[in-house]
């Protein structure tokens, strides 16, 4: 279809309503929170329905959990999409249900650890289901010419959304008292949450607006969507497999995502545990309230990080671009693996801020390319997508805690991260140089 600059406007949106999600709650204010309520950075076990377990280990096995799930409902989704012709309506579920869960984090408060960690699973579920459809919208709104510009607008709208909303829960962290409660209430922490299922949910209303419903891509009624989804998928698997671009691109970013996505999940936890900041003469752990400026850099970094990427893709290629970053990847997990001190971590977020944004959309746009031309179901070739970053977070985020878990230190872990980082860089390399010598997507 010929898509309207509305069309794409309104797609680039809903990056910007869901993308206070993904600071706010994975990368921010929660996993500060979290921490601090359920024992600091102490080790000390919690208990979650009768399971003793470190609370930072806790966390990350539930967001893998959580990503897990999703890996497996994706094919799914995409199949009941295409065979209903109704991507909208399923987007328009998962943003509901992940929008609904950070309003009910408003209630989460010490000794209501189930209730925080439910709610956070589902959040992370509605937020990657919706996302599922939002990607496949790409190749179907935007020429091939058009997608690295569009998927880089995307994320320049989730950036700068997310970090608006973000200054805002700033206000009432800092000031409290704006909300009638002293610091010790920890109001203005849940009050933030609330704020993002709301701003979530309001400005995904423009997407929904605008964006196309989608017509059913079959006419056989009789196949079951429930296991069509994974014949599908294995169908999409099959034809990638002939394809030598498609094929030598998908292992490396399987492996570097592993390292990219744990790093997004795992940032402010790390902050919170392994970096001290001096407090008149003595080492302390760093609070929420000196986390959240870091991450905040990280994104607002990320907005020039994306549109250099894309810039730098158009030049020189998108396969070269993406080796050079995963390079410049296993720089930044060294750097972190010495950082113990809150300048050292505010600068390594300088750092992460602009490789972050820059490898998420080209990674998206690079794809996007390699999908056969004129292809109409793209729910489910970006169901393989989805699935595969999805497996990525997954054993990331499981291997990350599992070390931390067995070795009592998440030091330990960011090893794991430089060998993922080093991986995918090999196979970056590999198909650059056997199938696309100029590094270019044609």
């Amino acid at each position: 279809m010929e898509a309207t600059k509305k069309i794409q406007n309104a797609w680039a949106m809903y990056d910007w309503a869901n993308s206070a999600y993904n600071l706010v709650i994975t990368s921010t204010i929660f996993p500060a929170y979290y921490i601090a309520i359920t024992g600091g950075d102490s080790g000390k076990k919690i208990n979650f329905f009768g399971w003793q377990m470190v609370n930072s280990t806790l966390l990350e096995y539930s967001l893998s959990l959580a990503y897990f799930i999703i890996a497996l409902l994706s094919p799914i989704l995409s199949s009941v999409a295409d065979y209903e012709g109704n991507k909208k309506r399923y987007m328009q579920f998962y943003c509901y249900l992940g929008a609904l869960a950070c309003m009910g984090l408003f209630w989460f408060r010490p000794g209501h650890t189930e209730l925080g960690i439910i709610l956070s699973m589902l959040a992370a579920i509605g937020y990657c289901g919706s996302l599922v459809f939002y990607n496949a919208y790409l190749p179907e709104i935007a020429t091939v010419e058009e997608q690295d510009k569009l998927s880089a607008k995307g994320f320049t709208y989730g950036y700068i959304g997310s970090v608006i909303l973000q200054l805002l829960c700033f206000v009432f962290v800092f000031y409290p008292e704006l909300l009638g409660a002293a610091k010790t209430d920890n109001i203005q922490y849940r009050f933030s949450f609330l704020l993002v299922g709301i701003w979530w949910l309001v400005f995904a209303q423009i997407s929904f607006r605008f964006l196309p419903k989608g017509g059913a891509l079959s006419e056989d009624k009789q196949q079951n969507v429930w296991i069509g989804g994974f014949k599908e998928l294995h169908k999409v698997w099959q034809q990638a497999k002939q394809m030598p671009k498609l094929k030598a691109y998908l292992p490396a970013f399987f492996f570097y995502s592993m390292g990219v996505q744990t790093v997004m999940l795992a940032a402010t936890i790390f902050g919170s545990k392994e970096i001290k900041k001096m407090v008149d003469g003595h080492w302390v752990a760093m609070k929420a309230e000196d986390l959240i400026p870091a991450i905040l850099i990280i994104q607002i970094i990320a907005i020039a990080g994306a549109m250099l990427m894309a810039r730098l893709s158009k030049r020189f290629g998108n396969m070269q671009v993406l080796l050079g970053v995963v390079v410049l990847w296993v720089g930044i997990c060294i750097a972190a693996y010495f950082t113990y001190t809150n300048i050292q971590f505010y600068i390594l977020a300088v750092c992460v801020g602009l490789l972050m944004g820059g490898i998420q959309s080209l990674s998206r746009s690079t794809y996007s390319k390699l999908l056969p031309s004129g292809t109409q179901d793209t729910a489910s070739f970006f169901s393989l997508y989805d699935v595969m970053e999805k497996m990525s977070i997954v054993l990331g985020m499981f291997s990350f805690a599992l070390i931390e878990h067995i070795l009592s230190s998440m030091r330990y872990s960011i090893l794991a991260l430089i060998v993922f980082f080093v991986v995918g860089m090999c196979l970056l390399w590999i198909a650059l140089g056997k199938n696309n010598p100029t590094g270019t997507i044609e």
